[in-house]
């Protein structure tokens, strides 16, 4: 049985396309260099996300070739129309009947590696050398978690509501360097609004567990794999242990790697 709640819920994947990553061998996909952020990854997730919501359908018509022809079309034809972009956010839907649609937007183009935020030693390191940092708001109260948080899909409903309370419009902008972080019913920090996130604790950067209720990211997961983060094995992270000034990983399959900092607790 479907657990969708109307015709016009679909699962979500948003990655890029960016001619850097095509030199970065961790990025190399079935087929050799891709230009794309982790695609393999965003189709394991499509998979599952589909099985979670009992989708059998959508699940039997994912595949990577499926997947990567829908991207590769949308930018394409995009591309052609608009010299002037490098790289561009792909924004994948998936209908429960299995339909794949693709839709771009311009982005800045990476001038480094975009993981390269996971080597930031908050003890000793520069953070100049990895751009603008994020400042990060406590929300003012819990989010919900549900099927609707541990798989990306159209239902942005609790995000949207913790980027009202802090003030933030609905759709993320570049010119705003700011998320709220969120947390669950029992106080566990979860993720912000567009990003998952790890904390420095020495001498590692620690995630929240996807036990939590968080989005199992694809950036999240590869970070896991190559061991620069790694899962809050307790209740460590949680809203109350968190300070102002705390510095923190923020990741998602579009920006990267990016860094923020704790820098209040709250509105009024």
């Amino acid at each position: 049985m479907s657990s969708s709640p109307n015709s016009e819920l679909h699962l979500l994947a948003s990655t890029r396309f960016d001619p850097l990553l095509s030199t970065l061998k961790w990025n190399n996909d079935h087929d050799g260099p891709s230009q794309y952020l982790l695609l393999p990854y965003h189709l394991d997730r499509l998979v599952d996300a589909a099985g979670l919501h009992g989708w059998e359908k959508a699940k039997a018509c994912l595949n990577y070739e499926a997947l990567k022809s829908t991207c590769h079309r949308a930018v394409t034809d995009y591309l052609a129309q608009s010299e002037a972009a490098l790289a561009v956010k792909i924004r994948v839907i998936v209908s429960e009947s299995g339909e794949l649609k693709a839709s771009v937007s311009p982005t800045t183009p990476f001038p480094a590696d975009p993981t390269s935020a996971s080597f930031f030693n908050p003890l000793s390191d520069n953070s100049t050398l990895f751009g603008p940092v994020f400042a990060l708001h406590m929300d003012s109260q819990y989010s919900p978690t549900s099927l609707f948080t541990s798989t990306k899909t159209t239902e942005r409903s609790v995000y949207n509501d913790a980027r009202t309370r802090a003030g933030l419009p609905i759709i993320p902008t570049p010119s705003i360097l700011a998320d709220v972080l969120m947390y669950n019913a029992q106080n566990l920090i979860t993720e912000t609004s567009i990003f998952n996130v790890a904390f420095y604790r020495t001498p590692y950067w620690i995630t929240p567990s996807a036990s939590t209720g968080c989005l199992p990211g694809v950036l999240r997961r590869w970070l896991l794999e190559q061991g620069r983060i790694h899962e809050a094995k307790d209740n460590s992270l949680t809203k109350d242990n968190i300070r102002e000034g705390d510095w923190v990983l923020l990741f998602n399959g579009v920006q990267g790697c990016r860094l923020g900092r704790i820098a209040n607790f709250g509105y009024t």
